[in-house]
């Protein structure tokens, strides 16, 4: 699998989602990859942000795959390590284990 960030294609969300998480103190964040490399005590997270707006169904409000790469659906389905789509900070923060009000 060959994965390509295209600066270009940045969603709207990510560069207030990458602020906030550089702002906490042991997260790194590292954003010239696929869509951004998050680290914390000694675990690295790979996310896929997205708008929710077009990513979400409006009736069920759960993940459309359809709103997904190619490449990413594979990542989901056979990426040994972490990757995950998401579409808020709240997300991140649990799936790194920092709890949130």
């Amino acid at each position: 699998m060959a994965y390509r960030h295209d600066r270009s294609k940045i969603d709207t969300n990510q560069q207030a989602i990458v602020k906030a998480l550089r702002r906490i103190p042991g997260v790194t964040v590292e954003v010239s990859h696929d869509d951004i490399l998050c680290g914390r005590n000694g675990v690295t997270y790979w996310f896929e942000i997205k708008e929710p707006e077009k990513c979400l169904s409006k009736k069920t409000g759960k993940l459309l795959i359809s709103a997904l790469k190619p490449s990413q659906v594979e990542l989901l389905d056979k990426w040994t390590g972490h990757y995950s789509v998401v579409w808020s900070l709240d997300q991140i923060l649990k799936e790194i284990g920092i709890k949130t009000n």
